[in-house]
């Protein structure tokens, strides 16, 4: 047989344990496995779309794959999935991760949540699946991603998430249901630095943040301890979007933060305003921040657009390209199986840098042309 497109994976995954009964192996986990990859690289979203991917090309896949039995069926595909140990695959995706990326020091690791939003079974009383993603912005690939358990929030999935990352010299961004005592100081302790967004959720610090701006930026004569300013305009088909930054030195206003101490290293209060003018109207926002790095508006105002980056390149692509939010997988650990799936062709994608266009234009490259689509396996 030839080299296989995807040792990688190969490598990577072959620790997982089969959980079949020996005589319903009829067909090999890896197999599986790869078959599935390429399927979902090449824009199938269903089991039965997995299947009928594989049949269409068996001989190719017979170049490199065993398949004794032929190309596995729907329902083998399914249930395979639902029964695979999901922590297991996933400790598996994040070593592949880890084996084909470059974390650098300096860059922003974004750490967001997603729910698949049709991953529910009312019958089953089965609340949709919640996941944490990080996000490597510079490099632009999915790093790893955690599972929200059912019974709590993000904010125990986060730190999981934080100790299994090497963070060292990076700048880690959450939104405001990361905005923990905890969590900043967990980032601390991984020799990283922090950027969380601060919404009421925190009462006394949303305040007290709010109302030093407040004065800092009175007109017509605002106050001069403002540190930093910066501000960006951006304009894409008809639309204007304007965003200022204001940075304060939380050393300095520390007296006026009330609880300020249980804030590790906290050195920046920062405020963001985004208006974004439309052909018939206009909007405007007012956001807060914390910041463990010193009171640089332009550094600041860069790394909490590129958080923002989490949203556009993954959870949007997830949903538009993937269609992940429409997807009527539910049964036991499937749903969060193919969420990885999703996100190793993600990763492939944007890892292959020839092709011109998005995510989607190359989910149909791969479909239509095999040299194109082997590039993408051996990237």
């Amino acid at each position: 047989m030839a080299e296989e497109p995807l040792g990688s994976i190969r490598i990577h995954f072959s620790k997982l344990e089969d959980p079949r009964l020996d005589r319903q192996k009829l067909h090999q986990l890896m197999d599986i496995i790869v078959i599935a990859v390429c399927a979902v690289i090449c824009g199938a979203e269903t089991w039965v779309d997995i299947a009928n991917f594989g049949k269409a090309r068996e001989a190719w896949f017979r170049k490199f794959l065993e398949l004794p039995n032929g190309i596995p069926s729907h329902d083998t595909f399914g249930r395979v999935f639902s029964l695979l140990n999901a922590a297991a695959f996933e400790a598996c995706f994040f070593e592949w991760v880890q084996a084909v990326n470059q974390v650098t020091g300096g860059q922003v690791i974004a750490i967001d949540g997603k729910e698949l939003r049709h991953s529910f079974d009312t019958v089953l009383g089965q609340k949709a699946i919640h996941l944490v993603s990080a996000w490597a912005n510079e490099n632009r690939l999915i790093l790893a991603q955690r599972k929200v358990d059912s019974k709590t929030n993000e904010i125990t999935a986060i730190p999981e998430l934080l100790d299994a990352l090497e963070l060292a010299g990076c700048i880690v961004t959450i939104d405001a249901m990361g905005c923990q005592t905890a969590i900043a100081s967990k980032i601390i302790e991984r020799k990283a630095d922090y950027v969380l967004a601060v919404k009421e959720n925190q009462g006394y610090l949303y305040e007290d943040i709010a109302h030093l701006f407040g004065l800092a930026l009175q007109e017509p004569n605002p106050l001069p301890y403002v540190e930093g300013y910066a501000k960006t305009v951006d304009k894409d088909h008809g639309r204007i979007e304007i965003r200022e930054c204001w940075t304060l030195s939380a050393t300095f206003h520390q007296a006026s933060l009330r609880n300020a101490s249980q804030w590790e290293q906290l050195a920046s209060l920062v405020c963001i305003r985004r208006e974004r003018r439309l052909p018939k109207k206009t909007q405007m926002e007012m956001r807060y921040y914390i910041a463990s790095r010193p009171p640089n508006a332009n550094a600041l105002l860069q790394a909490i657009r590129d958080h923002w980056g989490i949203e556009n390149s993954v959870h949007w692509v997830l949903d538009v390209a993937f269609h992940e939010d429409q997807s009527r997988v539910r049964k036991d650990h499937a749903p969060e199986n193919l969420s990885i799936m999703r996100r190793i062709a993600i990763n492939l994608l944007r890892k292959e840098k020839t092709a011109k266009g998005g995510i989607q234009a190359k989910r149909l490259q791969c479909g239509w042309d095999e040299n194109y689509f082997l590039k993408v396996l051996s990237v």
